[in-house]
C-alpha cells in the first residue's frame, strides 16, 4: 500500500486532497487539458464541416472520440507501468500537443484531421489511466485517493457544462484552425505543471517481470472483473437520455432552451451528488450505500414510460446523476483489489472501457428510437439498466466488498 507524499489534515471533505501540493498540480493540469479537449472537439468539427459541409463527417469527429479508445487501452496499457509515471503523463501530453499543432497547420486535409483526432483518443486511455494511479501514489489507495478521484469526475462534468459555451464564444472570435491552437497551449500548460509539480517515481513493474500484455490479466480475476463491469455497464445505459436529448426535446416542443436544460441535467445531478457524498459522508458510509445507489441510479428512467413533461424529464435526470455517487465506494474497491504494480494498466483499462461502452450505448441508444421512440427506448434502458445492476451487486456481494479477505482469484495479491 501506497502513502500520501504529504500529510494531510484531518478535516473532513475535499479540503484534504486540496491541501496535498503534488495533487494541486495534477489537479491543475487535469483542468487545463479537460477545457483544450473540449475546444478542440468543437473546433475540429466545426473544421470539418467547413472543410467538407457534411453533417456525417462533422458528427464522426465526435465518434472518433470515442471508438478508438478500446484499441489504446488494449494495446498501450502496459506501458502506464512500465515506465515511470510522470515521463508517461508529460510524454503523452507532447505528443497530443503535436497532434493539435499539426491539426492548425492549413495544408493538413480531412483525412489527416480525422487521423489525428484517431490519434488523440488512442493516447488518452494511457494518459488517463497512468494519472488515475499516479493519484494513488500521491494520496494513498485510502479515503484520500477516493476523494482525489471524486473530485477530478466532478471536474469533468463541470467542464462539460461550460466547456461548450466558452468553445463557442471563441469560434465567433478566432478561426477553428486558430482555436486549435489554444488547445496546443493548454497541452503544454498541462506537461509544464505535471513535469515541476509532481516527483520522479519509478516504474511500478519491471520488463523482465511483465505479465500477459493488455487486459487478460485482470479480466482473469472475478473480484476485478465484476468491478470493472459495475463502472461500465452502467455508464453504458446512464448516456441514453444524453444521446437522444435532441430528438426528445423535439418532441417536447420545448426548442433550444430545452435542449440545453436537457444536457445539463444529469451532469448537474451528478456533480451535486459526488460532493454530497464526498464532503458529507464517511469512508464507511460511501462503500455501505454504493450497491444500494447501484441499484437505484437508473430506476428514474422508467419515468420516461408516464411521458412526463420537461420539468419532470429533468427532475428524473437529476435523481439518475446523484445516484451516480456509488462510484466512490468502488474507487476504493477497486483500488484495493488491483495490486500496485499492474493499478496504472488497470485504470487504463478501466477508462478505455468506460468510454468505449458509453460510444457503444449511444450508438444503440439511436437504433432503439429509431424503432420504438425515444421514451420508449430510455424508459427500455432503465428497465434493462436496473436489472443489469441489481445482477452486478449480487455478483460484488459474492466476491466480497468489505475489504476484508478475497476469494481465490487469477492474479497473485488480490
Amino acid at each position: 500500500m501506497s502513502a500520501p507524499t504529504q500529510a494531510a489534515p484531518a478535516s473532513a471533505g475535499y479540503g484534504r486532497v486540496l491541501a496535498v501540493p503534488e495533487f494541486r498540480a495534477v489537479f491543475a493540469a487535469y483542468v487545463l487539458s479537460m477545457l483544450g479537449v473540449i475546444i478542440s472537439e468543437i473546433a475540429l468539427s466545426v473544421l470539418v464541416y467547413d472543410l467538407t459541409r457534411s453533417p456525417l463527417l462533422s458528427a464522426l469527429t465526435f465518434a472518433l472520440g470515442f471508438l478508438p479508445y478500446a484499441v489504446g487501452g488494449a494495446l498501450l496499457a502496459p506501458f502506464a507501468d512500465r515506465f515511470p509515471a510522470r515521463r508517461v503523463l508529460v510524454g503523452c501530453d507532447l505528443v497530443c500537443a503535436g497532434c493539435v499543432a499539426l491539426m492548425t497547420v492549413p495544408a493538413s486535409g480531412i483525412g489527416l484531421l480525422l487521423a489525428l483526432r484517431c490519434a488523440l483518443a488512442v493516447v488518452a486511455p494511457v494518459f488517463s489511466g497512468t494519472r488515475m494511479a499516479t493519484l494513488a501514489d500521491v494520496l494513498g489507495d485510502g479515503d484520500l485517493f477516493v476523494l482525489g478521484r471524486s473530485l477530478l469526475r466532478i471536474v469533468a462534468q463541470s467542464a462539460l457544462l461550460v466547456g461548450y459555451g466558452l468553445g463557442g464564444l471563441l469560434l465567433t472570435a478566432v478561426s477553428p484552425r486558430h482555436a486549435l491552437l489554444v488547445t496546443v497551449a493548454t497541452f503544454l500548460a498541462s506537461a509544464a505543471l505535471l513535469r515541476c509539480g509532481t516527483r520522479h517515481r519509478p516504474a511500478r513493474k519491471r520488463r523482465s517481470t511483465d505479465t500477459a500484455p493488455g487486459p487478460r490479466p485482470l479480466w482473469a480475476d472475478r473480484r476485478v472483473r465484476v468491478l470493472l463491469l459495475m463502472f461500465w455497464i452502467p455508464a453504458a445505459f446512464s448516456v441514453v437520455p444524453e444521446a437522444l436529448a435532441a430528438p426528445y426535446a423535439d418532441e417536447l416542443g420545448s426548442g433550444s432552451a430545452g435542449l440545453g436544460l436537457l444536457m445539463c441535467a444529469l451532469p448537474v445531478g451528478t456533480v451535486a451528488g459526488e460532493l454530497f457524498a464526498g464532503a458529507r459522508l464517511g469512508p464507511v458510509a460511501r462503500e455501505r450505500v454504493a450497491l444500494p445507489l447501484l441499484c437505484l441510479t437508473l430506476l428514474p428512467y422508467l419515468g420516461y414510460a408516464l411521458r412526463p413533461g420537461l420539468a419532470a424529464s429533468l427532475v428524473l435526470l437529476l435523481l439518475s446523476g446523484a445516484g451516480s455517487a456509488y462510484t466512490l465506494g468502488l474507487d476504493q474497491w477497486f483500488v484495493r483489489a488491483v495490486p500496485q504494480e499492474l493499478r496504472g494498466r488497470a485504470m487504463t483499462v478501466l477508462h478505455a472501457g468506460l468510454m468505449t461502452v458509453q460510444g457503444v450505448g449511444m450508438a444503440l441508444a439511436g437504433v432503439a428510437a429509431q424503432t420504438s421512440g425515444v421514451r420508449t427506448a430510455v424508459a427500455g434502458a432503465g428497465v434493462a439498466g436496473v436489472l443489469c445492476c441489481c445482477a452486478l451487486a449480487v455478483a460484488a456481494r459474492a466476491t466480497g466488498n468489505d475489504g476484508g479477505p478475497k476469494p481465490e482469484t487469477g492474479l497473485p495479491g488480490i
